[in-house]
């Protein structure tokens, strides 16, 4: 990926001042907001310019050509789809050197009749996202003259399945559901570690995929809140906390969820990580609005003046800045997706002769989860489960072979 190294601590900047806000289940991008909130950036004046560059987390006037680059080295991603729309008003002018830096092909025109704009701008989501995403988050009014959307969706299928089975936790606020569960078992012990972070020790589980593109499973204390743990697993990538690997790992409970147990066997057999967690399919949408200080909006929405010189000489301020996102985690893979949308208007007896030990991870009650890019540390999408799949017993059950 031809993204700096800045671009991308600056992209995942972004996630864990978002993740630190979520209180309840949702699952959110922040690469598919970051280049259009630095596409706006670039084109910005006065206090706008200002807040959208802390926002971006880089200045004003590089600002642009980061995004360009980040979209550049989203698209030579496998597994990934990225791109960029913007739809004006027939009418409105856009200055020649902010349009030129935008992807080919991204330029639409709002025709003034709501229906078919929406049409075009749902189908335009439905398609970016492979049918993840089906309708635009925006509204079109009559005063709208400039809508700039960011799309993106990823599919990964694991180097090593799960094998479906009822999941059916003693306590917590899971207790009394039956679950999809997903099991497997591996000699790797490193895909499991627990961190120790400023509000408590997590337990991460890296599950990989086989296009480079993971999702970590994280599992907090229980007194821990959803934003911290998922932002202290933004930390953990940045090699901000310590990490005891699960080679590591001390005898009996080793962190959250996670236990490491020596028995006898009948047999000889290496150490084994089993893992225990739960399917989900979520949603999320957010306004971006209500957290306009986060995306550094505060000053663009006013609408009695113009805030971005740079995009046009009319007068424009932010309207509306919505993300409608989703994830799905099953046995076989993960796809999760975003589209951002910002409107301007104006797992008998035998001789037990053996000591054999097991890491057991089970994530039976809510957890979150990063999706990731392996070789850059890019947070693709973040996310908390507080209501995961249940287990339907006239549903096929999948089992993979171990």
């Amino acid at each position: 990926m031809g993204a700096t190294k800045a671009t991308i601590r600056a992209v995942n900047g972004l996630t864990a001042r978002w993740a630190r806000k979520v209180e309840d289940g949702t699952v959110l991008s922040a690469p598919a907001v970051w280049p259009l909130l630095a596409l706006l950036a670039d084109g910005a004046g006065g206090a706008a310019r200002g807040e959208l560059a802390d926002a971006v987390g880089l200045p004003a006037d590089r600002a642009g050509a980061a995004a360009r680059e980040f979209l550049a080295g989203l698209a030579g991603l496998r597994g990934l789809d990225t791109a960029v729309g913007l739809w004006t008003k027939r009418t409105l002018e856009l200055r020649e050197a902010w349009r030129a830096g935008l992807p080919a092909g991204a330029h639409g025109v709002l025709t003034g009749d709501a229906g078919a704009d929406r049409a075009a701008l749902d189908a335009w989501a439905a398609e970016r996202t492979g049918g993840l995403v089906r309708r635009m988050p925006v509204e079109v009014t009559d005063r709208t003259e400039l809508v700039l959307a960011g799309a993106l969706a990823m599919r990964t299928r694991w180097l090593r399945p799960f094998r479906e089975q009822a999941l059916c936790p003693e306590g917590g606020p899971w207790a009394g559901r039956t679950l999809l569960g997903l099991w497997r078992r591996s000699e790797v012990l490193d895909r499991v570690g627990v961190a120790d972070t400023a509000h408590g020790f997590v337990t991460e589980l890296k599950v990989l995929g086989g296009n480079a593109l993971d999702v970590h499973l994280l599992l907090g204390e229980e007194h821990m809140t959803p934003g911290q743990v998922l932002a202290a697993g933004v930390d953990v990538l940045a090699g901000r906390c310590p990490v005891v690997p699960g080679p590591r790992l001390p005898y009996g409970e080793a962190g959250p969820g996670l236990r490491v147990v020596r028995e006898r066997s009948a047999r000889p057999r290496p150490p084994v990580l089993d893992v225990t967690t739960a399917a989900y399919d979520l949603t999320g949408g957010h306004d971006l609005l209500e957290r306009h200080a986060l995306f550094g909006l505060t000053t663009a929405r006013d609408d009695r003046a113009g805030h971005f010189p740079g995009v046009s000489a009319f007068p424009l301020a932010v309207g509306s800045a919505r993300q409608a996102a989703m994830a799905r985690f099953g046995a076989l893979g993960f796809e999760a997706a975003a589209v951002t949308a910002i409107g301007l208007p104006g797992g008998g007896v035998p001789r037990l002769r053996w000591l054999v030990t097991t890491v057991e991870a089970r994530y039976d009650r809510p957890f979150g989860f990063l999706a990731v890019h392996r070789h850059t540390r890019l947070v693709l999408a973040a996310g908390w489960v507080t209501d995961p799949e249940p287990f339907r017993e006239d549903e096929e059950v999948h089992w993979t072979q171990d």
